[in-house]
């Protein structure tokens, strides 16, 4: 390929290499000029342009970049048409991303003008997540040059499925709101398209243990979740895989957070000790082994130890000796301002159970680890904070709220910006008397500095609450009229988790007596 200056009239066939305007027309980068452009751009004072044109034996960039891509994808992967030298490449399915990494660092290296950037090895992917791109660099490149590139890298990306695992969950006593755990256990689960079928609570000693794995060895996957942290091959955990007749493939691996994890197999059934870390959804080394084993790729003791470099993670509130202090806490806003018209009365104040709709949602709200809790109040305001009676809870009044949910966000997180300690806030709705302190607190700790939004899902259907990242804040106070905070969330889909949660009641809300009377039954 030639590229640089040419004649302005003698670019007729050449591509255009810089993005121009002139005559009220923009003639773009990559443009493949005619007649009609270069009289158009010599009538406007371009006497010359930087251009490139292709040689007998050339690919041009598109051409280039799709036969490369189509020759990477392996099983359960999708190219798309290439525009602009790039073709980027989809998961068909859910499930692990497995590289032939030699072959990918051979394309690479083969010629400069050819890319590929992938995501890590091993990395957990949804279906229709972007796998990798391949870029050619310049408009054209030699086709000797993509051909070799192509048989470099042939088959090196390609997508192992989930594989549906059955699992249960063993948790001892001694540990913390083990009910908090095992939803977050759920949801890890069933992120990795399996399902946790069963849970066991026992005393944490070696024969409670054992019999309760030997009881679980029917199912793919066991987890082992103690009350008190793995600290010898000996320990607990480790002894009662061993009881049972099983392997201890590793006792600790250099993964931090996630030191403390226990590995070991009764012939198909994996087992795994848990560490304590893994009680949030809060990555850490657990993630990186339960996810090979979610989509039946062996893990060793090399590849655990392999995980080391790169095995230094965020930080977790639950640890008990943090490497640095940092902010951790989540607020919950309930939202209780509206006008119900569709009930004919004020909603919040109907009872259910015994109890106003609002206190149902407060007391879930309370009974999770968001702190502060934050009720905005509007319609029927005296009324609704004499129903919160007791609670301990901080209530703002938004006089506004006629003028929509907008005001209600803004009253709500107005309250809390300040507090700087804050990593977000769980947006909660006071008609949804089904949502659990369970439900909140998976949600809540889905969240990172990368995850900023996670939306709630069942039977891929979007509910409520919406946890909302402090990095958001501003935007959520800059919004007006009678909407939600779906904008925001829309805006920033890059950075939202849709977090499955095998519970309707984040879909439920009333609105109605019907369905008031349908939760009453």
């Amino acid at each position: 390929m030639k590229f640089g200056p040419l004649p302005t009239r003698s670019a007729a066939g050449a591509t255009l290499a810089h993005t121009l305007r002139a005559g009220g027309h923009v003639f773009k980068k990559g443009r493949i000029l005619d007649d009609e452009d270069v009289l158009a751009l010599a009538a406007a004072g371009f006497h010359e342009l930087t251009v490139a044109r292709l040689e007998p034996g050339d690919l041009d960039e598109d051409a280039a970049a799709a036969s490369i891509a189509n020759a990477l994808a392996g099983a359960h992967v999708r190219v798309e048409d290439a525009t602009t030298g790039r073709a980027n490449v989809f998961a068909e399915v859910g499930g692990l991303v497995m590289l032939d990494v030699a072959r990918l660092h051979a394309l690479n290296a083969r010629d400069e003008a050819i890319t590929c950037a992938t995501l890590p090895a091993f990395a957990a992917v949804r279906r229709g997540q972007m796998v990798a791109t391949i870029k050619i660099i310049p408009f054209a490149v030699a086709r000797d040059a993509v051909s070799a590139a192509t048989d470099a890298g042939r088959g090196a990306i390609a997508i192992r499925p989930w594989r549906g695992v059955r699992a249960g969950l063993i948790m001892t006593r001694g540990s913390h709101d083990l009910e908090r755990v095992a939803a977050v256990q759920r949801t890890r689960v069933a992120n990795l398209g399996g399902a946790l079928v069963t849970e066991r609570i026992t005393e944490h000693a070696l024969e409670p243990v054992a019999e309760a794995v030997r009881d679980l060895l029917h199912l793919d996957l066991v987890l082992v979740l103690g009350a008190s942290a793995v600290m010898d091959t000996g320990d607990v955990i480790p002894a009662a895989i061993r009881a049972v007749g099983g392997t201890v493939t590793r006792t600790g691996m250099p993964v931090d957070p996630g030191n403390l994890l226990v590995l070991g197999h009764h012939g198909a059934t994996q087992i795994v000790g848990v560490p304590g870390c893994a009680r949030s959804l809060k990555r850490s080394g657990f993630d990186n082994v339960i996810e090979r084993l979610a989509a039946g790729v062996p893990v060793d003791t090399g590849d655990i130890a392999a995980m080391g470099v790169g095995g230094l993670l965020d930080e977790i509130a639950q640890r008990p000796e943090p490497r640095a202090p940092h902010g951790d806490r989540v607020a919950a806003i309930v939202l209780a301002a509206g006008r119900s018209t569709r009930m004919g009365a004020n909603k919040l104040l109907a009872t259910l159970d015994g109890r106003p709709l609002v206190r149902h949602a407060v007391e879930a709200a309370l009974g999770s680890n968001a702190r502060p809790v934050i009720v905005v109040t509007g319609n029927d305001h005296e009324a609704v904070r004499a129903a919160l009676a007791g609670l301990d809870v901080r209530v703002v009044h938004n006089p506004d709220y006629a003028a929509g949910m907008s005001t209600s966000l803004r009253a709500g997180i107005a309250a809390i910006e300040h507090e700087r300690d804050l990593k977000g806030a769980l947006i909660c709705l006071g008609d949804m008397p089904r949502v659990r302190a369970a439900h909140l607190d998976a949600i809540i700790a889905a969240a990172t500095d990368d995850v900023q939004i996670v939306v709630p899902t069942h039977e891929r259907k979007r509910g409520n609450p919406v946890l909302l990242h402090r990095a958001l804040f501003d935007e959520v106070l800059a919004l007006h009229g009678d909407v939600g905070a779906r904008a925001v969330i829309e805006r920033h889909a890059d950075r939202a988790l849709q977090l499955a949660i095998d519970d309707p009641a984040i879909l439920l809300d009333v609105d109605t007596p019907n369905a008031l009377a349908a939760l009453a039954d």
